[in-house]
This record gives structure tokens, sequence and C-alpha cells, in this order.
């Protein structure tokens, strides 16, 4: 099976490990926020692809941090907020909260 990152380099297109560094951090940091929301001590394999999504487009967007649009003749662009990166996810991520409460109960006694 393919790592993130060599996932995360065939998607933007590098040959080389130039961006290498730059890309262990923007996964380290995505992997980081994406265990803090699924309260867990790993992300779990079947959720590998949502850091290599968001990976890929936090790596488009280097050098254009902190820039929420621009336009340049007739072409537009517009990027997520970075606390934003998470959202299209959200309702996976809360499935996968709800996962591990599964079977569990309280026990009450009077």
């Amino acid at each position: 099976m393919i790592d993130v990152k060599e996932k995360v380099k065939t998607l933007i297109g590098a040959e080389d490990d130039l961006q290498g560094g730059q890309l262990e951090v923007i996964i380290e940091n995505i992997e980081s926020h994406l265990i803090y929301l699924l309260e867990k001590d790993n992300v779990p394999e079947r959720l590998k692809y949502i850091v290599v999504e968001i990976a890929v487009r936090r790596y488009n967007r280097l050098g254009s941090e902190g820039m929420q649009s621009d336009s340049v003749e007739g072409h537009s662009i517009t990027f997520y907020d970075l606390e934003k990166d998470f959202e299209p996810y959200q309702a996976i991520i809360d499935k996968e909260t709800k996962r591990e409460g599964i079977g569990r109960g309280k026990v009450m006694f009077f």
C-alpha cells in the first residue's frame, strides 16, 4: 500500500523529493488535527484519504497563506479557510467518533 506522502506526491506531480520536508510538515499537522477531532491515538487507515485530500489542498496554497481569493484576468481562485479544511468531512468524522460508542451502555443502581 502506498503511504500518504507518496499519494500526495503523485497527486501534485512531484517526481523528486524536493518538496519532501514541506509535505511531511503538512501531513503531520493534518494528522494531528484529525487525531484531535477523532479523539484517538492515530488516524484509522480507512480515513487516510482525508489526510491526502487536505494535504493536496494545503500544498497548493503554499505561498498564498492568508489569501481568501485571487482574480487575475478573469481567472478566479477562492480558498477555504484553514479551519474549514475538515468541514466537508465532518459527517464522516462524527460517524467515526460514534463508532467507538456502539455497544456501550449505562448501568444504574437504585
